[in-house]
């Protein structure tokens, strides 16, 4: 986390809204608005992501206001949880650190047609099984290799480029944000580096926060929407949560390594050089945002082979087809990524770079980029918790295109900083403690479940609470987790 706490003002807007007055500091062109409520406002207060929502309010072209979702936490330059539209046509600009440096990680929800007490006898050999058969840990590579050319048009293809090989089906594309690929994604500008880190590591799960959890729905908050999304009580589903491993990590590094002077050439003064940006019409900026795409393009592909493997996973552990047991992808978000959007501002429609860094698109019904199946209730939102307590399944609500570029939160957010979540875990088994909560949790090494446990992360729900409260995006059905596997 930040060190220090925030000593600005934060103004309640409402129950569930605080401001950061564009007076507090001379160099804001907006307001900070940070979305939370009392139970949270006191941990972000304690933590230095406030002052990164007020140097993100400096940055040329910004409309509305510099955003921070609940789930709001100290991150490389934006905080994580940040939101933020530019307008080129108002010198916008595109900024790496809005992005970060896992490129399209993102989260997908696979559902079965298993129920708890299907799989209640099988959750041990299930987590074993989807363990040895899916890469995970730091710099792991898979089953799938690609030479650099298959590499390169994979990331101008997206997810379509394996399911051509029979690695998928057509209809997952569909329930893929974007169909699973970003257009104007140009895989040349990406380096023969970010190329090779990712090579082979396409359909493995990586290390950190990622994770593919085998969950139950435990609660129904909305029969009417978990109907259209096919979710009901008991029903076992598939979590995944990952990105674009070391390639989408080249990019953002490359980027910021090529952006080190660009302020200065374009005359940008920046409170913090880890906001280094670009015009997003400059030479600078358009190669940035080809290369940005295109590692999306290979996180949408590398979440789709995941998912394969948990399908031949369960399907060798239920002796049954994938199809048989009716795992069919609900939706696949996306959580760092900017994109090109139209947005209504100041009551003119506009088309704005929205960056969100740690930060999931929640569009509302009728919105003509949510999916057939789901545009008359909106798009599914997946919000993934800690691996002891929840995560949901939400909608996108009206709200959010009223309040935040049509965007919501994306997790329950960290409480603590990885060194201190590594030694509060010191002594204690994280493994064991799951189990008697009854989680089956199996990881790469120890270090990893230490980092990851639930007491550092905030409490989903009541991240959740908020944008619930918000209208950002609706409570649809809560998901308990029963087994995990961790790098």
């Amino acid at each position: 986390m930040g060190k220090g706490s925030f000593t600005g003002p934060l103004e309640k807007v409402s129950s569930c809204c605080y401001r950061i007055p564009k007076s507090y500091r001379a160099d804001m062109r907006v307001d900070g608005l940070i979305f939370a409520n009392e139970k949270l406002i006191e941990a972000i207060r304690n933590d230095q992501a406030p002052d990164q929502v007020a140097n993100v309010a400096t940055l040329p072209g910004i409309q509305g206001a510099s955003l921070a979702m609940p789930d709001i936490h100290w991150g490389y330059g934006f905080c994580i949880g940040g939101v933020c539209a530019t307008d080129p046509a108002d010198g916008g600009v595109i900024s790496p650190g809005g992005v970060g440096y896992d490129i399209n990680c993102g989260v997908r929800l696979l559902k079965t047609n298993l129920f708890l007490d299907d799989v209640k006898p099988h959750v041990r050999e299930l987590v074993k099984s989807l363990f040895h058969a899916i890469p995970s840990g730091v710099g792991k590579s898979g089953k799938y290799k690609f030479d650099p050319k298959e590499t390169r048009r994979l990331m101008g293809e997206g997810p379509r480029f394996v399911v051509d090989r029979d690695l998928g089906v057509p209809r997952d594309l569909a329930h893929t944000e974007a169909d699973g690929r970003i257009d104007g994604g140009d895989p040349d500008e990406v380096s023969d580096h970010a190329v090779k880190r990712g090579a082979e590591q396409c359909g493995t799960l990586g290390s950190g926060n990622h994770f593919l959890e085998v969950q139950v729905v435990d609660a129904v908050l909305d029969a009417d929407v978990a109907a259209v999304f096919g979710l009901e009580l008991n029903q076992v589903c598939v979590m995944i949560h990952s990105g674009s491993r070391g390639l989408g990590y080249q990019v953002c590094d490359d980027a910021l390594a090529a952006f080190r002077n660009v302020p200065g050439k374009y005359g940008i003064n920046l409170p913090d050089r880890q906001l280094a940006c670009a015009p997003v019409d400059s030479a600078e900026g358009r190669k940035y945002i080809a290369a940005m795409r295109a590692a999306a393009n290979f996180g949408f592909t590398n979440r789709q082979l995941l998912m394969h493997q948990a399908r031949e996973v369960f399907a060798d552990v239920f002796g049954r087809s994938w199809e048989d047991l009716g795992m069919e992808l609900l939706y696949d978000v996306a959580h760092n990524i900017a994109k090109l959007e139209e947005h209504t501002v100041d009551g003119k429609k506009k088309k704005v770079w929205v960056h969100r860094k740690g930060a999931t698109r929640a569009f509302p019904a009728g919105h003509p980029e949510v999916p057939a199946a789901f545009r008359a209730v909106g798009q599914p939102v997946i919000i993934p918790g800690d691996m002891g307590r929840a995560s949901w399944v939400l909608v996108g609500a009206p709200g959010s295109m009223e309040k935040t570029f049509g965007t919501t939160c994306h997790g329950a957010g960290r409480a603590m900083s990885r060194t201190a979540a590594v030694k509060d875990a010191a002594g204690r088994r994280i493994d064991k403690e799951l189990e008697s909560r009854g989680v089956i949790a199996m990881a790469s090494s120890r270090l990893g479940l230490a980092e990851e446990q639930p007491r550092a992360y905030k409490n989903v729900d009541d991240v959740v609470d908020v944008v619930h409260e918000a209208n950002l995006s609706r409570k649809v059905a809560r998901m308990r987790p029963i087994g995990v596997i961790k790098g």
